[in-house]
């Protein structure tokens, strides 16, 4: 499958006030995919410099963009056995097809058959005649056609956000600060559903058996369905927003420490929307922190560093888990030879040799210790 993407930008700078100490930026950006319609997306920012040595810096923007659905949201079809994974393109459903054997006892028209009915399906269902997938799950435990729900979601189209963010860079007595916030602001969060497709019958239960019982149900009572994990977009209100904070200083004199904070939050509902992936795979916590000396003594240094990530839950196509919250620490020494135009390095990545890992379904992180020498004859 071939498709086309073009994109155009165009940005603007200016400086105004004493020392051109205020500093505007517009850009503008077009982008338009053989497959949606044109976007525009404008940006605007300003810098502010405090002090007649700039070391307090002040910064704010808003921004628009969007986010083209990917070749996977868009034409995949793969069946990975319990759900079929199916893309939102216009023209992707119709290409997955599936023939089975079902009936039990029903044609598809509702029909009283001997043995089963061998039928031809395909992945337009999904879209246009399904139910929740979590709706299913109650019926199946009530048997109460009430608890059906109808999904039908529609074809993915391109995600669109509005960003908020301010900043501030400075240095305070010995501490050089770095600190920001934002929200982003979503519509038409992609994302994925998973919604059942009955083989026979409506999900408007308007096809009806002999004894009025809707198809469809039969279809359900009968497991005559298919289960789909269908590429769409959200209707519901999502938005994210965190903030960064950095810290560098000099310490017990001439040793350098470092650290910083990373903060990232989802606002969105999973328990009401529990057929809805968001796929954001953000720790909303993370911590980093070093300690060094480039010149412990002469020609002698070491960097020590820790990070930890806090907890969080990883959505993926192919699975759904939660990562554990995990701490690495990495060492490093360095010893150079000014004779012989070379440094040694020795270190260790995940030194405590502590495995994790940072999306389920992938394979354990380790250690790694290495020894490098470099020679630099410039």
């Amino acid at each position: 499958m071939y498709y086309s993407e073009v994109g155009l930008y165009s940005q603007l700078q200016k400086k105004f006030l004493e020392d051109d100490r205020l500093k505007l930026t517009a850009s503008l950006r077009y982008d338009k995919s053989q497959l949606f319609d044109a976007f525009l997306s404008p940006r605007i920012s300003l810098g502010y410099n405090i002090g007649e040595n700039e070391n307090h810096n002040i910064r704010a923007s808003f921004q628009t963009g969007f986010r083209n659905p990917d070749t996977q949201a868009l034409y995949i079809g793969f069946n990975v056995g319990r759900i079929v994974l199916i893309g939102g393109a216009e023209d992707n459903p119709e290409r997955f097809s599936k023939t089975v054997s079902a009936g039990n006892g029903l044609s598809p028209t509702g029909q009283a058959i001997i043995g089963s009915n061998s039928l031809t399906f395909n992945g337009a269902g999904a879209y246009n005649n399904s139910f929740t997938r979590s709706s299913v799950a109650a019926f199946a435990a009530s048997r109460n056609p009430a608890d059906l729900q109808i999904a039908n979601p529609e074809l993915v189209k391109p995600e669109q956000v509005s960003s908020f963010e301010i900043g501030y860079r400075g240095k305070i007595e010995k501490f050089i600060v770095d600190f920001s916030t934002y929200l982003n602001q979503y519509k038409d969060f992609l994302a994925t559903r998973d919604v059942v497709n009955p083989y026979y019958g409506d999900v408007q239960l308007t096809q009806r058996l002999p004894n009025s019982t809707p198809l469809a149900i039969a279809a359900i009572a009968n497991s005559d369905y298919q289960a789909f994990r269908a590429y769409t977009n959200t209707a519901a209100d999502v938005s994210s927003y965190g903030a960064a904070i950095g810290v560098s200083t000099k310490v017990f004199g001439n040793f350098d420490f470092e650290t910083n904070y990373t903060f990232t939050k989802l606002d969105f509902d999973r328990v009401a929307n529990p057929n809805t992936q968001t796929n954001f795979n953000t720790p909303e916590h993370k911590v980093k922190a070093s300690f060094g000396n480039t010149d412990l003594f002469k020609n002698f240094g070491f960097n020590v560093a820790w990070r930890w990530s806090d907890n969080y839950v990883w959505e993926a196509s192919f699975a759904t888990g939660e990562v554990p919250a995990y701490n690495v620490v990495d060492a490093q020494i360095n010893y150079r030879v000014p004779s012989l135009k070379s440094t040694f390095k020795a270190g260790a990545s995940n030194l405590l040799g502590d495995e994790y890992f940072t999306a389920v379904g992938t394979g354990q992180i380790g250690s790694m210790y290495y020894l490098s020498w470099t020679i630099n004859n410039l």
